[in-house]
This record gives structure tokens, sequence and C-alpha cells, in this order.
């Protein structure tokens, strides 16, 4: 560091009328007082070099901008500035000048001569006019007075100042030296060295005094109060006002503030639509009002978090090309043609008209057959975001609708929660187990669900939490259910229904091999040259060891083959595997369900039913004996009553067609019958099984078998009309796995046929009929 140092400090004899100026950003000068500065660009240092070089004198102006600027213009910059010498100068090694500079007199700027490469101005020099009255004692008097307080609370002022005040007799020159040593801001130092008029500084300088009095007064009576017995939250309230009080004095915004500041600046940036930014802008309001320390400013805080943000007007571009959209749902899942082809039809209205809304899917199916991986796969097809929830169990509407925000721990519902998550207002949104919800006295779930499933309603959706309309009507949503029956009518009618049936046989031994195989293996570590499957191993497994229309189960026995062959590669004992249909037991035990079809049809009085359960379809056997007995029918097997019902008709039926049917007429006189089901565990129900019944009653009582590989499903009457059932395409698709042949069913149900795999079709002869006796004539034995 260099220094150089003036021979003479009386500084110049006269001022010149062009002075260089040397802007100031962060402190004030003003005559007779000495302050250091920093210089600290290249225009600046030059100017410095050649003041030192001549008369060692300058011209500081304030800037009107706190904040450096690589060149400063006359509009920049105060019109009042304060000339000044330089008593001291050094250059540092990083290329900045430190100066100790003296204040001469003030001057006002009459014109900019030049800017580059540094400012001249010529000035007009002011000195102040010698002149005492009465006032200006006073204002005197009271300045020194109060510096003296000022200087009494402020540690940081050495007392002999109070003295040296005291000794000022000039009233501009005692002025501007308290205006220099209290702490105000440059645009009040900077008002004062405007004030060319003694009496008027005097008059500006005590306002300053009186208000930093009373500040440091403040602070004073503060820490008296909480000096003895403070405790922690007292401690912290006073470190607090402490810290206010000091923010303010240096002119910065306390930490509430800046929030609030933050808040305005995210409302703005986020563009909220009118009545949430008029929600949001209310609720400002209210914070800047309440005690960070309160709950209830965590509360509002809280609530502003969340309107800004969630994604009101973000959104996913869609992926419009339908032949790669069309690719990902192949690869992702085989078969499920209905509803990847009401996806298609919805990319392609998409293209052709971008504003269309969202629709509404139901996908109704037994589990495992692909409900939920289907929803995520049309959502990579789609390019959006995918969000899933749960409704299983959930009996809160608030869980739906969210709760107010005067309850403790308020927050918005599932839908806004995941909308949130999703990041974007346009995901594919997954309400998952639809025909789980319940209800009880905290509301009913399934009626808040009719306002987010309805697409000219869920356009201003209200969260109570919010409490402002959100538009759900470019989210896709998906629903997934098991069963129809329980979803309210007002709901399901809000849904488009996609029913995805069991698999066939082949469809689950082609969905093994291209997904369930590969994933388990690579889940177990293994690589496809240790493990592999001969032929028939997969078929013996779907047949002997599961029995489901879905692949849940399937995929399990898998794993655990994969397991076995990890554990023995593990051990040493072989480096690969291939399990054969011998090998399966090893594995996975013996087998679970024997193929008991051809062998429970040998005798008269058994026939097959066709039943739908959740799980899917399922073979219903019907076992009907007679014994001695007056009119006594005893039915078992856990039936329900329209089961029961079903067994009266059909003999009731029986016994007023006895002659046309070969049968005594007064058989049941002098014998009992008995009815059961199988299965006696499981409770059964429906009007589905009369047909069965019928055929199994004729068969015991005309003693004439039923033909082999054959199951039925169909309602009866008493007059011997045959009426249409439900589940049609579980109860074919059951039987196919079961390796029936021959199937009779209701003539009004040959439309639902239609989705009904081709193969299978090919596989079973179906018979369709209206009346009873075509029924018996086609299932008994000639």
């Amino acid at each position: 560091m260099t220094e150089q140092l003036p021979h003479d400090r009386s500084g110049a004899k006269t001022i010149p009328e062009i002075l260089p100026v040397l802007p100031l950003i962060d402190t004030a000068l003003f005559p007779k007082m000495v302050v250091p500065i920093l210089a600290m660009q290249k225009e600046s240092e030059q100017l410095v070099d050649e003041a030192m070089s001549k008369d060692r004198i300058i011209g500081l102006i304030i800037a009107r901008e706190m904040k450096i600027k690589p060149a400063y213009t006359p509009d920049d910059l105060h019109s009042v500035g304060i000339s000044a010498l330089i008593l001291k100068m050094a250059k540092s090694e990083d290329n900045t000048t430190q100066l100790l500079v003296q204040g001469l007199s003030r001057f006002r700027v009459k014109d900019f001569i030049k800017t580059k490469p540094y400012l001249q101005v010529r000035v007009e020099h002011i000195k102040d006019k010698e002149e005492k009255d009465k006032e200006i004692d006073a204002l005197m008097a009271n300045i020194i007075s109060q510096f003296a307080r000022v200087v009494e609370l402020s540690p940081g002022l050495p007392q002999e100042i109070g003295a040296m005040a005291k000794s000022i007799q000039e009233p501009g020159t005692l002025a501007d030296m308290v205006a220099s040593l209290i702490n105000a801001t440059l645009k009040e130092k900077q008002k004062v060295l405007e004030s060319f008029d003694v009496k008027k500084r005097l008059k500006e300088v005590t306002r300053l005094l009186n208000y930093q009095v009373e500040v440091l007064e403040l602070g004073s009576k503060i820490q008296s109060q909480v000096k003895g017995g403070m405790d922690k939250q007292q401690r912290e309230y006073y470190l607090h006002q402490q810290l206010k009080a000091i923010k303010e004095e240096l002119g910065e915004k306390d930490e509430a503030a800046v929030e609030i500041e933050e808040y305005k600046a995210k409302i703005k940036e986020k563009k909220l639509p009118e009545e949430a930014r008029k929600e949001a802008e209310r609720e400002i309001n209210r914070l800047s009002r309440m005690h960070p320390s309160s709950a209830e400013y965590t509360v509002a805080s809280t609530y502003l978090d969340w309107l800004t943000v969630l994604p009101w007007y973000e959104s996913t571009t869609d992926n419009l090309d339908i032949k790669k959209a069309r690719k990902i749902l192949d690869t992702d899942h085989f078969g499920l043609k209905k509803p990847k082809k009401r996806v298609i039809e919805y990319l392609a209205v998409r293209k052709l008209k971008p504003e269309s809304k969202g629709p509404i899917l139901c996908f109704a199916g037994p589990p495992g057959t692909g409900k939920t991986s289907l929803g995520m796969s049309i959502a990579r097809a789609l390019g959006r975001k995918f969000i899933r929830i749960s409704l299983g169990g959930v009996r809160d509407e608030a869980e739906i609708r969210g709760h107010r925000r005067t309850y403790v721990g308020a927050l918005p519902g599932r839908i806004i929660q995941g909308i949130r998550r999703a990041e974007s207002n346009n995901p594919v949104f997954m309400l998952d187990e639809i025909d789980k919800l319940g209800s009880d006295f905290r509301g009913d779930p399934s009626s808040a669900l009719l306002e987010v499933l309805d697409p000219e309603q869920n356009f201003s959706f209200t969260d109570h939490y919010l409490d402002v309309p959100f538009d759900l009507s470019k989210v896709m949503f998906i629903t997934t259910a098991n069963i129809l029956d329980p979803i309210p009518p007002a709901l399901r009618d809000r849904m488009e229904v996609l029913e995805l049936l069991g698999y066939t046989q082949d469809e689950k031994i082609r969905i093994a091999t291209r997904y369930l195989i590969p994933r388990q293996r690579e889940a177990h570590g293994l690589k496809a040259s240790q493990i592999s499957f001969a032929r028939g191993v997969l078929q013996k497994i779907i047949s002997g060891y599961t029995r489901e229309a879905g692949l849940r189960n399937l995929e399990r026995e898998i794993a655990t083959i994969c397991r076995g062959v990890a554990t023995k590669i593990a051990e040493g004992e072989a480096e690969s595997a291939e399990i054969t249909i011998k090998d399966i037991a090893s594995y996975i035990g013996s087998v679970r369900f024997a193929p008991e079809v051809s062998a429970r049809t040998l005798t008269p009085g058994l026939a097959m039913g066709l039943a739908w359960t959740q799980a899917g379809g399922e073979l219903l056997f019907v076992e009907a004996t007679a014994m001695k007995g007056k009119k006594h029918l005893t039915l078992t097997g856990q039936l329900g009553d329209v089961m029961k019902e079903s067994a009266t008709t059909a003999l009731s039926f029986i016994r007023s067609n006895a002659v046309s049917l070969g049968i005594a007429e007064d058989f049941f006189e002098t014998q009992d019958i008995h009815i059961h089901i199988p299965a006696g565990a499981i409770p059964k129900d429906g009007p589905s099984a009369g047909v069965t019944m019928l055929t199994a009653l004729v068969s015991l009582l005309t003693h004439k078998k039923i033909q082999k590989d054959l199951a039925m499903t169909g309602e009866i009457t008493l007059r011997g009309q045959v009426l249409p059932v439900g589940g049609v395409k579980e109860k074919v698709l059951a039987a196919h796995r079961a390796g029936i042949k021959t199937i009779i069913m209701p003539s009004w149900n040959k439309k639902d046929l239609e989705d009904i795999p081709e193969k299978v079709k090919k596989e079973i002869h179906f018979y369709f009929v209206d009346k009873m006796m075509n029924v018996l004539k086609i299932a008994l034995e000639k």
C-alpha cells in the first residue's frame, strides 16, 4: 500500500468555481467535518490523482439511489453538494483508494461541464450568514441538551463529544456537527445539507434529534423493564424488540415484513385467478396486522403457501402422437382393447379440439386385471403426471373437500393435495376402489365426489380449505371398482364404465411370458440365462394353482419359483434352472385345484351352473337327491333368499309339468327332496342358478345324466320362461378356464358375447333359449 500525505492541511486559500465531482452512496459530509471515504472506480482513481497533483479540492455529491453505477449522469445526483479537502490518500492492492476528507463549504450546482472521464461541475459556493437572535439561541440550547441525552444513551459515542458541542458558537456549525453524528438516513442528512437558512437547519436537526432521543429512550425503557427476573419467553421478546428497534434505525425491514413482501411477489408472479387473488390479498392484509408468534399467523401463512403453490394455469403438454401413444399402451398391457380404444379416441378428439374436457372413466372388473397399472400407462401415453389416491375405507367428506380453516391443523382435501403433488392442472388422476367408499356421521364422500366427477361442474370445484374455485375440467379422472352395485346411481351416472374382464388361459400365458416372468426375474436378481420355463409349465400353474380372473396369484406363484431358483444359485447348488412340470411341486407345493368337472357330472341330479363373484366368474355345482318322506324341500349351502325362491320355483314348475316331463305326478307325496350347493362356507345368492336347479331336479327325477362339459345360467319363472342374467362375460371366461365345451344361456344375453375373445367363442358352443323345456332337451342325455 502506498500513502501520500499533504504537506499543508490548512487547505487552499480559495475554492475554485469548477470542481471534479465524486459521487457518495453511503455517507454524508458537512462543512468542517472529517470523514473517510472509499473510491473504487477507475474514473474516481483518476479524479483523485489529478486533485492531489493540484489543490486537493474536490466536490462530493450524494447520489439519489444508494447503489454503485459504472457511470453517473447529472440526473443521478442531487443539486447540492459540498466541497472537500483531501487530507490523506492511500491506495491499496485491490485497486481501491482510501481518502480522509474535510468538508469546506456547501455549493449549488450551476451546470455540468463534462461527464468523462469523470464529472466536472461549475458551482456556486454558499456560506452561512452569521446572525443570532433569541430563537436561534433557544434552538442551539435545545440541540446541545438533546445531543447530550443522545451521547448519554449511546455507548458508542464518547462523552467528550457533548462538551465539544457546547463549545461551538456558530449555529450553522453546531447543526452540521450534530447532523453528522446522529443516526439518520442519507435522505434526511441531504435535507440538512440543502438547508441554507441556518434557522431552518437548526429546526430540521432538532426534529431529527428528538426522534433519535425517543428511539434511544424506548430502548432504554424496554431494557429496564425486562432486566430483572427475565425468563426465556421474556428474554426472546426483549431481543425481538431490540432487534426491531435496531432494524428501524438501520432502515431495514423485519422478517415478517420480508415474508409479506415475498408473498406479494409470489402472487404477482403466479397470476392467480381474480377470486383467488382477492382472497390472497385479503389474507396478506390480515397477516400484516398479526404478530409472527401468534397461532393465527401460522394459519394464514400456511393458507397463502397453498394458494401460491397450486398450479392454477400450469399444464403439461399432451402427447398427441396417436401412433406413439398406441405403441406405449400396447407395450405396457396385453389385450384390454376397449379401454385402449377409448384413450386413443380421447387423444384424437384432443388433437382436433384442444380445449375439450377430460373424460371421467371407470374401470370395473375383478382384482388383478390391470385397472390401476392401466391408469399409469395412460398417463405415460398422454405425457401427463399420474396421481393415485385410494378411496377404500374413506368415510369422511373432508377427505375429499378438505377441512375449513377454523379447525386446528386444517388442510385441503385429497383432490387438491394430489393436484399440488402433480404440479400441473391436467394430470391423470386415479380414484382407486371407488366402490369401497363408506359414509357415517362425518358425511358422505360419494356425494362430495359428485361435483368432482361432473364435467359440467368441476370447472369451479371449491375445496373447504381454499374457499375459492379451482378448475378441474382439464384433469383426466379415472376411477376403479371391482363391482358397480355399491356405487350410488347418481355417481355412477357421471362415469363412463369400461369393464375389464378376466383373462383366458392363453392370454395369461402370453402375459406371464411377456411381462410377469421378466419382472419377477429382475426383482429376484436373476438373468434370462439362469431360469427358464418349459412348455406346459405356465398352463399347469394356471389350472392347478390359481383360480382367478386376474393375474395376482399367478405372479405370486412365479415369484415363489424365482425365489427357489435364486436360493439354489446363491447356495451353489446350480448355475441355472429349467422349470419343468415335474419340478413345479418342489417349488410351490402340491396342486391346489383338482379338475373336478368330469368326475362330478357322471351321476343324475348333478348340474353345473355359472356364478358371478367379485373376483370374476365361478363354476357352481348343484346337487339334488331324493329320499322317502312327505313333501319336504331342504336347501343347504348357505343360500340367500333369492336362491331359495329359485329352488321353490323350479320345484313348482316340475310338479305342474310332471306329465310332460315324464315324471309321476305324485312324486312329491312320498319323498323329500334335498338341494345342496357345495362350498357351504361361502354365502351364495341371486336368481341366475334357477335354470341349473330345475335341470338338476329333472335329471334326478328322470334318472337321466346331464351332458358332459355343459354349464348353464339363467333365471326361471313359474311359466317356464328363461330370463336374462348379469355377469355373462365373467361366467363365460370362468367356464372356458374350467374346460367347459357347451353353455346354455338366455336368448337376451346373446348381445353380451360381443366382448368375449374370438378364441373363447370358437371353443365353446352356445345355446340361446327362451323356454325351460328347450333347456332340458339340450342338457339331458337321450
